[in-house]
């Protein structure tokens, strides 16, 4: 296909393929959400917790992805990198779906601003009067009590809105000036974008930081790390990448970007996802190795849930196997397998995307689902173990077809690739 058929956004939505399948995507996502929401109001009139965290982990599972995309292009753009260029609207289309995660999220806003006690059910510090493990409230405990200007509901829902609104907004220029540089060709759309860039990498990292604390790690609230928050943006970015190896993959062998998306494209891609690979066994270890070292009981007991069962003395729990899971599932063996030159290509760095992305979801169950619960044994409590719930698979399904639907919608109104960058030529004809 010709750059000047490209031009054309109905001719290049149906060079991507005879069928629409935005109906379906919307379909899907429609019947997966409402399984879900169906599984929310069990949860509030049961006082049922799992439904919630099957919603919480599909959400966090999608957000990664997107905000990993997010720090991919600020970043194309810092770094000035000219291959990325063809690969970038992809990207600007899969940020479209932001503002759905923005509603994804809402109602989990919504039971703590008008139900706090049955808000509870996820987030223990948002009901002063939950009886906690061990005896007492919420509001007579000391950990709380320190932290309370920090955790409480108002505070909470106004920090949850400022974070979707800088990466929605965020997503909302960068967008704008790539789609207007495709009307007029005039270069200072980049130059803004650059700019723009250099202010959204360091405000994306403090609310992506703030928000893994405030929607995963005060799922705990007694435990902190200060090295949470990069965990979850290497997450992210390892997410991203895959997800756009992927849809490089599909647009490149029966889609518009056929003949444009090079190997050379899958060579860097691949560089990148063996980086962010040691970057996040770094992240992990050092969290992991520090809290270890000090052996302080505030900290240490997150990690005990994540190994020991409480029936017996060093007995090793669900876990433990989800924990060596991840380090050679998550580690071992995309590191390896990526240290080769030849898998960086084809149909072998779309397995390892693959691979990544179902580690990554074993990451969030390990990281989310696990925590303490009453029970009749002679401790009084036991301990969430790992399973895959209706509730999971239902969500990630439903908001999945909804991300789906959003991009192929959005594919339609622009051209495949950013046309009149000035560098888009040296994207579409760059070697290793």
């Amino acid at each position: 296909m010709s750059l000047g058929a490209l031009s054309n956004p109905a001719i290049a939505a149906e060079s991507g393929g005879k069928k629409d399948y935005s109906k379906f995507a919307l379909t899907v996502a429609i019947i997966g959400l409402a399984i879900s929401a169906f599984g929310l109001y069990t949860g509030l009139d049961q006082e049922n917790v799992r439904p919630f965290l099957g919603w919480l982990i599909a959400f966090s599972y999608w957000l990664s992805v997107g905000l990993g995309m997010l720090f991919l292009i600020m970043l194309f753009y810092l770094f000035d990198s000219g291959w990325s260029v063809v690969l970038r609207r992809p990207l600007e289309h899969a940020l479209g779906g932001l503002k759905w995660l923005g509603l994804i999220f809402l109602p989990l806003l919504l039971v703590g601003i008008f139900l706090s006690g049955n808000g509870a059910v996820l987030w223990k510090w948002m009901d002063p009067a939950h009886v906690l493990i061990g005896g007492g409230t919420v509001a007579e405990d000391p950990l709380y009590q320190a932290k309370s200007a920090f955790l409480n509901v108002p505070f909470f829902v106004l920090r949850s809105v400022f974070y979707f609104g800088v990466w929605i907004g965020l997503a909302a220029v960068l967008r704008h000036a790539s789609f207007s540089m495709d009307k007029d060709g005039d270069t200072r759309w980049t130059s803004r974008c650059r700019k723009w860039s250099a202010f959204g990498v360091i405000a994306c990292s403090i609310t992506v930081t703030f928000a893994s604390v405030d929607w995963f790690m005060s799922i705990e609230y007694h435990w902190f790390s200060t090295m949470y928050g990069v965990w979850f943006f290497s997450e992210s970015m390892r997410a991203g990448l895959a997800v756009l190896v992927i849809i490089c993959w599909f647009l490149s062998t029966r889609g518009a970007l056929k003949g444009l998306y090079r190997p050379s494209h899958n060579y860097l891609l691949g560089c990148l996802m063996l980086a962010f690979t040691v970057f996040w066994a770094y992240i992990v270890f050092c969290q992991y190795f520090l809290i270890y070292s000090a052996n302080i009981p505030e900290e240490t007991f997150w990690y005990n849930m994540r190994e020991l069962s409480v029936s017996g003395e060093n007995v090793k729990s669900s876990w433990w196997w989800v924990s060596m899971g991840l380090v050679f599932g998550h580690f071992f063996f995309p590191f390896f397998f990526l240290l080769w030159y030849k898998n960086k290509f084809g149909l072998r760095i779309v397995f390892i995307s693959v691979w990544i992305l179902v580690f990554h979801l074993l990451d969030i169950y390990w990281n989310i689902l696990p925590g303490l619960y009453p029970a009749e044994n002679p401790y009084g409590y036991d301990i969430r173990q790992f399973n895959i719930s209706i509730w999971d698979i239902s969500g990630l399904i439903g908001i999945g077809g909804l991300l789906v639907w959003a991009f192929l919608n959005d594919a339609k109104k622009t051209a495949p690739i950013p046309l009149r960058d000035p560098r888009i030529m040296e994207s579409l004809t760059h070697h290793e």
